[in-house]
């Protein structure tokens, strides 16, 4: 991390240690401090981070953030308080970016964020010295991580900007400061709180609206709700299947370990390999394309990197059943947009076999739940799903629009799932399982395939 001095922060109080000590890293877990780490406490649901300090300290951690009077007061390290460490947080990755000469690619949208941010940092990685956030490292807490990794000689910094209320986004935008912005859908998330499509849009736009003039933005071709934020002062590129938009596929042929992609990068053919499978990987790897392109890599070798990327756990990852047969694992989180795309994703990865969508509940849809719940169980079945599964009771809405168009299971929880699943499945389905967060289906997963 490039270095901070503690007595550059305002918004936490330095309780004792030096002002000209600098912090050259920043972690949460304990597990993950090294030498000159501040660690920062964070009281949680499961555990509180204050009682973690000596773990930090023992593996060299410098420095502490810790809530008011709660400060160790040891000689070897030096403390902060702060009532607010989250702003504290944020303050610190502000200095960090204020200080680094990298671009920052921020990557916000509906659905496929966290795919697009791993595909980014494969591509970028072969060129430019490159950073990318972890996992799902995209809240208050996860971007100033990631902006954490900044070295003086990084090049690239992908900044994936999540969000689950109304000005979540303008505040990690007003953080991350990015240089590119990519928002890869539009689609029902967080309606409980967005209220319908047209807040979703609003919300995801702060992206577009933080950009400074000349900036690139990356956007989904022919999307309406995006008309009132479309900016005449940045670089517009637009990604998608429709060949009028400025990248798009030409072909996705899956080969033996690998799929043979070709891409049109305004009017430019593009040929490459990829150990990406799933169709709906062809629109990050525009989406990535673009960004590489407007960077101003050589389009040739954009495809440098695109055969060893590596998805985040539960992100459409392929497994092997225990019996034989394929997992897609894809079970991190599910909105309406995504679960759309994993059982076209099912349908285009069956060999033979059956089809089987094992699917948990999609979280914060609001008073439309059921419908779209409904909806997701109706095109399973339209896609040609042999079996559709809820596992939860908030999964009871998919066979309302899948019962009597093809086969559906429903159990109370994963506990019930797992033995009768395990007996269900033959040595050559393909199985899809996805659910949002809560529903912990990765479990279920992990269970199915042992």
């Amino acid at each position: 991390m490039i270095p901070v001095r503690l007595g550059e922060l305002e918004s936490a109080r330095l309780v004792h240690g030096d002002p000209e000590l600098a912090i050259t890293g920043l972690v949460a877990d304990s597990r993950l401090a090294r030498e000159g780490s501040l660690f920062v406490c964070l009281e949680g649901s499961r555990a509180d981070g204050h009682d973690f300090v000596f773990d930090a300290a023992a593996r060299g951690a410098v420095a502490v953030l810790c809530a008011p009077g709660r400060a160790p007061r040891w000689k070897s390290l030096a403390a902060l308080e702060s009532a607010e460490p989250l702003a504290t947080l944020a303050e610190i990755g502000r200095l960090v970016r204020g200080r680094s000469s990298a671009r920052v690619i921020g990557v916000a949208g509906s659905a496929g964020k966290t795919t697009l941010k791993d595909v980014l940092c494969a591509l970028l990685a072969p060129h430019l010295p490159t950073v990318a956030s972890r996992a799902s490292f995209n809240n208050e807490l996860g971007v100033p991580l990631t902006l954490a990794q900044l070295e003086p000689g990084t090049a690239a910094c992908v900044c994936e900007l999540g969000t689950g209320a109304p000005g979540e986004l303008a505040g990690l935008c007003a953080t991350a400061q990015p240089d590119v912005g990519v928002l890869t859908a539009i689609g029902p998330e967080h309606l409980q709180f967005f209220g319908d499509l047209e807040g979703v849009a609003a919300e995801e736009a702060a992206l577009v609206v933080a950009l400074p003039t000349g900036a690139t933005v990356v956007l989904p071709y022919g999307e309406p709700l995006l008309e009132p934020y479309r900016r005449a002062d940045l670089d517009e590129w637009r990604f998608g299947l429709d060949r009028r938009a400025d990248v798009h596929p030409l072909a996705w042929r899956m080969r033996a370990g690998r799929t043979e992609v070709a891409l049109a990068v305004r009017g430019r053919r593009v040929d490459f390999a990829t150990n990406l499978r799933l169709p709906h990987h062809r629109l990050s790897l525009a989406a990535a394309a673009a960004v590489c392109a407007a960077l101003g890599l050589p389009l040739d070798r954009i495809g440098d990197g695109a055969e060893s990327v590596e998805l985040s756990p539960s992100r459409g990852l392929d497994r092997r059943l225990a019996r034989g047969g394929l997992l897609i694992d894809d079970a991190y989180n599910a909105n309406p947009l995504s679960v759309r795309a994993a059982l076209e994703a099912l349908a285009a990865r069956r060999n033979g076999g059956r089809a089987v969508a094992v699917l948990g509940p999609m979280d914060e849809l609001g008073d439309e739940s059921a419908r779209w719940h409904a909806l997701a169980g109706r095109q399973a079945a339209e896609l040609g799903t042999d079996v559709v599964v809820g596992i939860s009771p908030g999964a009871r809405g998919y066979l309302d629009g899948a019962t009597g168009r093809t086969a559906c299971l429903w159990f109370p929880d994963l506990d019930a799932a797992v033995g009768p699943l395990r007996s269900l499945l033959r040595r050559d389905d393909v199985v899809l399982v996805k659910g949002s967060r809560t529903a912990g289906l990765e479990r279920l997963a992990d269970a199915l395939t042992r």
